[in-house]
């Protein structure tokens, strides 16, 4: 019986991981660009603990925002009408619509705050567990595994390495890590074949280097620990052994980071975060176990064994592949949710392999039935993007997390992505930084039980999703869905579905996962359109949810609700309000100061945390500036979402490309932002010939910031390029080629397999026409 996942037999080969991903045709990093971020140190892992100043100035700011729109309310809007005798029709319409899009923009900024607000709370709030108490939690009884499942799709291979070796170097008792190979089977492309085969061979090739430093290291605590057990008591030889076990574990990782090719900052933050943070956290070690000798000290027998066993786990880690469409009884929708559903279906069962005229089938095999492919169950999976890191101790951590006292229903934790740093594109830089910001919005969403799973890293309790798994019968074979593909933002919906079943979701408050940011104009668009898709078609199940806690007599705050229905649905209502403030000319007599006052905490809150977060307070009107750019691709993602509502499709999943090369954008989305520029320099003339001041600095600011971030993030030759593409593309139609009737063989045998198989009659007139043909051949010799 096979414990391998399904994959193709990995070829034998003797080149190391390291060196397989300098390949000779692996495209050239981009050029760094001037204003990118020189430095590529991350943040530390532990969030700065905030003062009281701090907090207080966050209070603050939420009751200035919520005091400045009342007021602006109050003073502008109602005092027009009353001191009007008669407004026109026009003036009400515009003041009710004016008053609508204020309000939705200032309740963003609001729960930005207070979701802020939450975040500081948590970092004041938050202790790190010490190493020795995490070492406790996992001792020698603990029985739980878990499961890694890495789901790619045509990536390069040197970006699916280091989130593989990421994942196998875990400091966790009993993991498996899993890449899920999405790629198509059979690749006709000689490049596709070469780098399908190099991914599928890339899981074998990280097993068998880690083999070598996990045999010596298991071998030296079993003769350690035997002795100690047979002796009583821990020797200083004991622990002059353990010593040197770190030291060849560190000595290993520190020659294994400088065989390691370093091309652009994501490998400088593999080296140097991954593996030589976890080198020197070894060294650590080292020098306490050096520093007990040289004090003729040494550790008790427990700790001595836990330190021991430390080291196996690092090294222990089973790297497999699974191939979901090599068989044809499993779902093959285009998306990542499928993919990971695919597998986690298959886990605790055993499977045996029949071949059928549609291919290889996987049917469930009987107890004493001998099965080809056996997957294993555990009690925690955990789902890693392809283009993802982690830090050494993020399943120890999160997994302890899990297991602590009250936390029983809680479903899924995680640690919401930062950005890495040392982005060579100014577009990569500021997209990092709105990641980074999220960040912290994500933690204090956890403060008010507002969570949603972000599905780069996630830590899965099985069971939590075995309570909301979907099983259908599809061509005869029964598919589950766990993880929801009706949007493509399968996590938020999958967290509706939880909370639905009374589990909660938690994020975990340190920095231990990376993720990559978009490094050009037209990689980013396919993200953030993904992004902006769904939101609308989930808001229903956030209601049912909502009523079955209430029918359950559940303490529902009114915060989380607001929390989340502006995560899901503000996009909507800041694009289309920012369209409508951009587009029409509103009646001066609507602008009031009081208004700026209601944005100024918002942005002053954003600019304070781009600093803290390593980035500049500046960056607020480069943000503002990206998103002006960006507010097309958003609308698209809106409508897309509602055309979805219309017609019950599901969207195709869009991957971000994760190349190095520039991605061309859609010309449509390319020319928005220019017909921002234009829209607002003609308002800026009209309103200055109207001496509407307000409404004139409004659009002379969009037109300067809308067009630093032309230049700066797309570039004015490469948005041309893109422009003409698009007309090219839209212009020209393809010659379709004349259907050519399909040769009938007489002479070829009839797939009589097929035609039980499928009992279709399409595969009945072929069988008719080759008898015909037969037919008529032997009537014509005679």
């Amino acid at each position: 019986m096979s414990t391998i996942a399904g994959a193709a037999p990995a070829p034998k080969t003797t080149t190391s991981p390291a060196a397989r991903t300098a390949r000779p045709d692996r495209p050239r990093p981009p050029r760094r660009q001037w204003g990118s971020e020189r430095s590529a140190e991350p943040l530390s892992i532990v969030h700065e603990r905030p003062g009281n100043a701090k907090i207080t100035l966050g209070r603050i700011a939420i009751l200035v925002t919520i005091g400045a729109w009342a007021m602006y309310v109050i003073t502008t809007i109602i005092r027009e009408f009353i001191e009007t005798a008669s407004p026109s029709f026009r003036f009400s319409i515009e003041a009710v619509l004016y008053v609508l899009v204020v309000s939705a923009l200032t309740f963003s900024a609001l729960m930005h705050l207070i979701a802020r607000q939450g975040a500081l709370y948590r970092f004041r709030d938050h202790n790190r567990l010490p190493r020795a108490e995490l070492d406790r939690h996992f001792g020698d009884d603990y029985g739980h595994a878990i499961t890694v499942i890495v789901p790619s799709y045509v990536e390069e291979l040197s970006v699916v390495s280091k989130t593989l070796w990421s994942a196998a170097l875990q400091e966790f008792a009993d993991i498996e890590v899993v890449l899920l190979i999405d790629d198509p089977p059979e690749p006709t492309d000689p490049d596709r074949i070469a780098e399908l085969a190099a991914t599928r061979a890339l899981p074998h090739e990280i097993e068998r280097t880690l083999a070598v430093p996990a045999g010596r290291i298991h071998l030296a605590a079993e003769r350690s620990l035997a002795l100690i057990e047979e002796r009583g008591h821990v020797t200083t030889e004991d622990v002059h052994d353990l010593a040197d076990e770190y030291r060849y574990a560190a000595d290993w990782l520190e020659r294994f980071a400088a065989r390691w090719p370093q091309e652009d900052h994501l490998d400088e933050f593999f080296v140097d975060r991954v593996i030589r943070g976890l080198a020197s956290e070894l060294r650590l070690t080292l020098l306490a176990l050096e520093a007990a000798l040289d004090q003729g000290d040494t550790p008790d027998e427990r700790r001595v064994r836990e330190l021991h066993r430390r080291l196996e786990w690092i090294f222990s880690a089973r790297v497999r592949s699974f191939e979901r469409k090599r068989y044809a009884s499993l779902s093959h929708e285009a998306n990542k949710a499928m993919n990971l559903n695919a597998y986690i279906g298959l886990m605790g069962h055993r499977w045996k392999i029949e071949h059928s005229a549609d291919g290889a089938l996987l049917i469930e095999a009987g107890d004493e039935e001998r099965a080809e492919l056996s997957v294993r169950d555990t009690e925690y999976i955990l789902t890693l993007d392809a283009d993802s890191m982690l830090l050494r101790d993020y399943c120890l951590r999160l997994v302890q997390f899990l297991e602590q006292e009250g936390n029983e229903r809680v479903a899924v934790t995680q640690t919401p992505y930062s950005s890495y740093r040392g982005a060579p594109t100014r577009i990569e830089r500021i997209a990092g930084a709105t990641t980074d910001v999220q960040h912290i919005l994500h933690q204090g969403t956890s403060y008010y039980n507002a969570t949603f799973w972000v599905g780069a890293n996630a830590v899965i309790r099985k069971r939590a999703i075995e309570d909301i798994v979907q099983v259908e019968n599809v061509g005869g074979f029964l598919v589950k869905t766990y993880i929801q593909d009706r949007t493509v933002i399968e996590d938020t919906e999958s967290s509706i579905d939880l909370g639905v079943h009374d589990w909660t979701l938690v994020n975990y408050p340190e920095r231990l996962s990376y993720s990559a940011t978009p490094p050009d104009f037209g990689s980013l668009v396919v993200q953030r359109r993904r992004w902006a898709n769904g939101g609308l078609l989930i808001l229903p199940k956030l209601q049912h949810q909502l009523a079955e806690r209430r029918r359950k007599q559940d303490r529902i705050l009114l915060r989380e609700v607001m929390l989340r229905v502006n995560y899901m649905a503000s996009i909507t209502w800041a694009s289309f309000g920012l369209i409508m403030l951009l587009a029409y000319p509103f009646d001066g007599r609507l602008l009031s100061p009081w208004v700026a006052l209601a944005a100024l905490p918002y942005f002053l809150a954003l600019g304070t945390d781009l600093r803290d977060s390593g980035h500049r307070f500046t960056d607020i009107f480069r943000i503002y500036g990206f998103n002006l750019v960006l507010l097309a691709v958003n609308v698209a993602g809106v409508l897309k979402s509602l055309q979805q509502a219309a017609t019950g499709e599901k969207i195709p999943f869009a991957r971000t490309p994760k190349v190095s090369n520039r991605t061309a954008a859609p010309g449509l989305f390319v020319f928005f932002p220019y017909l921002i520029i234009g829209f607002s320099l003609y308002s800026l003339y009209r309103d200055v010939m109207d001496e509407n001041w307000g409404n004139a600095a409004f659009a002379g600011i969009n037109a300067v910031l809308c067009s630093w971030a032309m230049v700066a993030y797309v570039g004015i030759r490469n948005s041309i390029v893109d422009m003409v593409l698009g007309v090219v593309g839209w212009l020209w139609v393809e010659k379709k080629a004349e259907p050519q009737p399909r040769a009938v063989d007489p002479d070829k045998p009839v797939d009589w397999n097929a035609i039980l198989y499928f009992g279709e009659r399409r595969l009945g007139r072929e069988h008719f026409r080759r008898s015909k043909e037969r037919r008529r051949r032997i009537s014509a010799r005679r």
